[in-house]
């Protein structure tokens, strides 16, 4: 069992780099973890889309 991690600025990126890693034929995913933060700086609000694919390699 392997993990890969994501890590965006923006949620349509992280789909893409999703999509893009589980079109993979030779993976099978497990299980996908996905997470949002939001942090204020200034006045500026920072979002942090991140997932973490649990996957086997198929043999």
């Amino acid at each position: 069992m392997k993990v890969k991690i994501f890590d965006e600025e923006d949620e349509g990126d992280l789909e893409e780099d999703i999509n893009s890693f589980i079109s993979n034929s030779s993976i099978d995913v497990i299980h996908i973890h996905y997470q949002v933060a939001v942090g204020v700086f200034s006045e500026e609000q920072i979002y942090c889309f991140s997932a973490m694919i649990v996957y086997k390699e198929k043999t």
